[in-house]
């Protein structure tokens, strides 16, 4: 992958320029998106690899922007979302029927995340996911209790933190210290002129909050594991009857099917149900030993 180029992300200014050239790579169709991943996984085509990854730099542009209200370079966010779309590109199985952009999200956020928590100096607190989850809330959860940023926690309003965040009230504590003690707080005005305008405002995403983003992350993982296993459970038929109904962007009718295994429309709808059941059942068990709420649908 190291082969591949792309347009740099400008150290300084310049990524107004950056985003027009991303913005020029086509989007890639379903069809030929495919082809091209089996190209990249069977033979390493490093061309293939190429117009995978840059057909997706503006999903990495689009993610960043979420997070430009963490006080560091957007230059930075994008070239770290970057390595992550250029990992889910390795990564990705083109024959497990969904799209590259749905799988390469979570790599793109994960990298994105990780870099804004090592930015701030959290490389030993953000080793555990509830302390990761607790440095994108814990600015939100203090709002609530009506505690200004930058102010100090009383033992009751870190109790209640440590409650909500399942991670310990002197680990609450320290992490608030660090957050109020970074130079620039995303709660502090913009500028004298716009008092009431503070950094946090300037958060533009349609799409989960970074705290979701980051459950979502460790937990996707989790869900990928366990589909996974209950696929491999099913007979092929069913598992790739299931596959194409359940799990495809472009589900296939039960006429289609019926016509590629030779049966009726109601016999493909049997093996269908019969398919769901068997992957409800399997992941229910294995969410409920893992604390996971999770369903198949």
């Amino acid at each position: 992958m190291a082969n591949i180029a792309f347009p740099a992300v400008p150290i300084e200014g310049g990524l107004a320029r950056y985003f027009r050239e991303v913005w020029q790579f086509p989007i890639l169709e379903r069809e030929e998106e495919q082809a091209l991943a089996i190209q990249w996984r069977d033979k390493e085509d490093v061309d293939a690899a190429h117009k995978l990854v840059t057909s997706h730099l503006r999903l990495v542009c689009k993610i960043a922007m979420g997070y430009k209200g963490y006080g560091l370079p957007m230059a930075d966010l994008v070239s770290e979302g970057n390595i992550g779309l250029m990992k889910a590109v390795k990564k990705f199985d083109p024959g497990k029927g969904c799209r590259l952009s749905t799988y390469a999200m979570w790599w793109i956020k994960a990298a994105i995340t990780e870099h804004i928590l090592k930015s701030w100096s959290l490389v030993k607190l953000g080793t555990v996911a509830s302390q990761k989850k607790l440095f994108f809330s814990l600015r939100s959860i203090k709002a609530r209790l009506g505690v200004t940023d930058g102010g100090e926690l009383s033992d009751e309003n870190a109790q209640l933190v440590s409650e909500q965040t399942d991670v310990s009230v002197s680990d609450v504590i320290n992490m608030n210290r660090r957050l109020g003690s970074r130079d620039m707080s995303l709660n502090a005005p913009i500028s004298q002129e716009e008092e009431t305008a503070t950094f946090q405002d300037t958060l533009v995403s349609d799409g989960p909050s970074p705290e979701a983003a980051l459950a979502d992350v460790e937990e996707f993982g989790y869900r990928n594991t366990i589909l996974k296993k209950a696929l491999q459970d099913l007979p092929k038929r069913e598992r790739e009857i299931f596959i194409e109904r359940r799990l495809s962007e472009e589900p296939q009718t039960l006429e289609e099917l019926g016509s590629v295994y030779g049966i009726s429309r109601e016999r493909v709808r049997q093996l269908e149900a019969r398919a769901f059941d068997k992957i409800r059942k399997t992941v229910r068990a294995e969410a409920d030993a893992l604390g996971l709420a999770l369903e198949a649908s």
